[in-house]
């Protein structure tokens, strides 16, 4: 299968089904000098991890990081880093009934079509359990970036759920208010209507759908190339790889359909230094207002980087529903997905999107050299430094 890769220097390739032994990670070309801190993984393996609440899945894994190389006394080393959570509590015997009966709109009949067999185990790789591998890796890239000269910040949040929106809020609320409910809603209002829907479909065996908006800030100008390698096409990409995900859009999105290119095209003028929201030198110049999202010709231009991500309802649900089973060739009235799944993704989606966020905006990095790939001091041919071993024999 390939598929299994992502990123053109920070590479990040992973392995693992949802009920099998184990999900992993392995992050090539993660520059030297970096000081790793597992609890920082760690700590955003458990903003994402299933039973945080009882908005989520009840399945019981505590999502614990080992990192079984790359790094030495604490530091990266420059050598791929491998990373490995256990899977601790998986029961595939609520999936038997769906092994030749796929459930509706699952990837079960695609990839039993493409393949001739698949791991029915939960969903096996399709599911979106494989997203803890990127939110691991992503947490290893957002080390990295805190540590150069850069000082981007990343943040998301829920905006909708079903029919519930909720208004716009700034960057600030964002980091402020995001982590303070179980929806990871920054507008703590409709956070409590948002979590009272949720209830509503759960308790009537049904999923709802939302978004996620993010923001990006401190990203330098002049990353990214025209066409395919455009910085919204890689973020596309990347955003349109997690699970569940039905729309992607940056800037005006959809609504610039309704503008006039008078209307939206940006003026520009030159930096007075009064605005921390932009890369720049005092005397650049830069748009006046950010109707394009800080990308310009699928280049990034200093201003922040903003969108949305749709996500539909979980597909599995405890309603009954009608599937064909190819061995029996019936038709199953009554099927029924017994398993543990959370009844609305946003809440869980929202450390995936940041992590795909931070490898993505990394990337762009090491690709425009505004980070070393080889190493973060950016001092090529020095050996002596900090964070290499000391000869015992020297003590």
């Amino acid at each position: 299968m390939n598929g299994n890769r992502f990123g053109r220097l920070f590479q990040v390739t992973t392995f693992g089904e949802s009920h099998g032994d184990a999900m992993g990670v392995t992050v090539s070309g993660c520059p030297a000098g970096v000081e790793l801190d597992e609890e920082a993984i760690q700590y955003e393996l458990d903003r994402r991890k299933p039973g945080q609440s009882k908005i989520t899945t009840s399945r019981g894994e505590p999502d614990e990081v080992t990192i079984n190389s790359g790094t030495l006394e604490g530091y990266t080393t420059g050598t791929p880093i491998g990373m490995v959570i256990q899977n601790k509590d998986a029961r595939s015997g609520k999936y038997e009934p769906f092994i030749t009966a796929p459930r509706p709109s699952h990837g079960d009949f695609t990839y039993s079509s493409k393949f001739g067999t698949r791991n029915w185990g939960g969903g096996g790789r399709s599911s979106a359990r494989e997203t803890v591998n990127w939110v691991a890796a992503g947490a290893v890239a957002k080390q990295v970036i805190e540590q150069s000269d850069h000082d981007v910040e990343i943040k998301a949040h829920v905006n909708q759920i079903g029919d519930i929106e909720a208004p716009e809020v700034t960057f600030e609320e964002m980091l402020e208010h995001s982590e303070e409910n179980e929806v990871r809603c920054a507008h703590p209002e409709t956070a409590e209507e948002m979590r009272d829907r949720i209830d509503e479909y759960q308790e009537a065996g049904d999923s709802i759908g939302g978004s996620i908006e993010f923001e990006v800030r401190g990203v330098p100008r002049g990353l990214g190339a025209p066409r395919f390698d455009s910085f919204e096409a890689r973020l596309g990409q990347a955003m349109m790889s997690v699970p569940a995900t039905t729309a992607f859009e940056f800037g005006l999105g959809k609504e610039a359909r309704t503008y006039t290119g008078k209307d939206r095209n940006d003026e520009w003028t030159f930096y007075e230094g009064d605005r921390d929201d932009v890369v720049a030198e005092e005397g650049d110049p830069i748009p006046v207002e950010n109707d394009h999202g800080g990308l310009q010709g699928g280049i990034t231009t200093g201003l922040p980087i903003y969108g949305e991500v749709t996500l539909h309802a979980p597909t599995s649900i405890p309603k009954e529903q009608q599937t064909a089973d190819w061995e029996t060739d019936k038709i199953v009235d009554d099927a029924q997905v017994i398993g543990r799944h959370d009844p609305v993704l946003p809440p869980r989606g929202v450390p995936v999107v940041e992590a795909m966020l931070y490898l993505t905006v990394l990337d762009f990095m090491l690709l425009g050299g505004r980070i070393n790939p080889d190493r973060l001091d950016g001092h090529p041919g020095e050996y002596d430094t900090d964070y290499h071993p000391s000869s015992p024999r020297n003590e």
